[in-house]
């Protein structure tokens, strides 16, 4: 295991949107201002509210891409005081399925569960706060219901950050057990009886959530809040923390969370994070880490995004609707609503930021 401490001693940065150890809290106008630019963007759509309200409640999407007929996606988004949500993409929500405490989801299309062809969903459960749990489920197209397959133990502690991702043939699930302890483990759901195994623990030394795996180069990114955005090569038995983005307060902002792909050919494309503590949303290209642009989902249609915890995106057609692929943030302030999801189409991002 390889802890960070020397790493992110040097970089330790006045906490944008938490403070410790007496700290006074930078006020979010101030966060703003002292961050890079970000250009405006206006959501197309967003979905109905979750059902907890007053609270902070929705946290993490996923996207189903209905390649046969686009308009037909769905989105997956979780209330992480009651359950998961699946809603369409005109913001409806088409289904919910009470599942206690989930967190962070992610879903897999083309699965073999128990023999069958499947889309698998995948979550982290944190109901129980000394026990990590992996919540999986299957999800129809058709009704756009889930249907609960295994609960599966995943260690000690509270589970928090989740991804999926297949690489050299496996399926791995990614659960992130605070405050930085990553687990990586390998799922089979082909069986009658869904079972995973522990493949590897890598180690943050403050907080993390945020997480996704490149399917295409078999690296993980690990977004650890206050200090930097990791990458970790699944391919190596125990890979070492490569600095890939640092909390800086300019173009990254504390708290970084959420973390989304747009690949484009063998390793290029893009990474987004959601730089939480100025309310915006950077992109870094792929490979090299080297900062795109920022954004801000500012009002229009509908009302804009602050305080975002979870995005997605997925590129493809989606129909007119949301042309270049659709990209999903979870928004900490829908008043007088509870928290819900905004929906952008890809290609207004890459307008509006000035890429290709």
């Amino acid at each position: 295991m390889i802890k960070h401490a020397l790493i992110t001693a040097a970089i330790l940065f006045p906490l944008a949107a938490c403070a410790t150890g007496g700290e006074k809290e930078i006020p979010v106008e101030q966060r703003i201002a002292n961050a890079a630019p970000a250009v405006s963007i206006t959501a197309r759509a967003e979905t109905a509210p979750v059902g907890t309200d007053k609270a902070d409640a929705a946290d993490d999407p996923a996207i189903w891409h209905n390649v046969a007929k686009p308009a037909a996606s769905l989105i997956i988004g979780t209330d992480k005081k009651a359950g998961i949500y699946v809603y369409g993409l005109d913001g409806a929500a088409r289904s919910f399925l009470p599942a206690g405490a989930i967190n962070n989801i992610d879903l897999r299309d083309g699965v073999i569960v128990n023999g069958k062809p499947s889309i698998l969903v995948a979550a982290s459960d944190r109901t129980d706060r000394a026990q990590a749990k992996l919540a999986l489920f299957t999800l129809d197209p058709a009704s756009a219901a889930l249907t609960h397959i295994a609960t599966l133990p995943a260690g000690t502690g509270e589970a928090y950050g989740f991804c999926m991702g297949r690489t050299g043939g496996a399926l791995h699930a990614v659960i992130i057990i605070k405050p930085g302890k990553i687990l990586d483990m390998t799922l089979d759901v082909s069986g009658a009886l869904p079972t995973i195994t522990a493949t590897r623990v890598m180690t943050n030394t403050t907080l993390s959530e945020g997480c996704v795996i490149d399917d295409r180069t078999g690296l993980l990114y690990v977004s650890e809040e206050d200090a930097a955005i990791w990458r970790f090569d699944l391919s190596q038995v125990q890979p070492a923390p490569v600095r890939f983005a640092t909390v800086d307060g300019k173009m990254l902002v504390a708290d970084s969370e959420g973390l989304a792909l747009a690949p484009m050919g063998a390793d290029g494309g893009y990474l987004i994070a959601s730089s939480q503590g100025d309310n915006a949303y950077t992109l870094y290209h792929l490979p090299s880490g080297k900062p795109a642009g920022r954004f801000r989902i500012t009002p229009g249609k509908v009302d804009g995004t602050s305080d975002t915890d979870g995005i997605e995106l997925a590129i493809g057609d989606f129909g007119p609707g949301y042309p270049g692929g659709l990209f999903v943030a979870q928004d900490g302030d829908n008043s007088p609503d509870a928290q819900n999801f905004k929906l952008l189409a890809w290609d207004d991002i890459k307008a509006a930021v000035g890429i290709e």
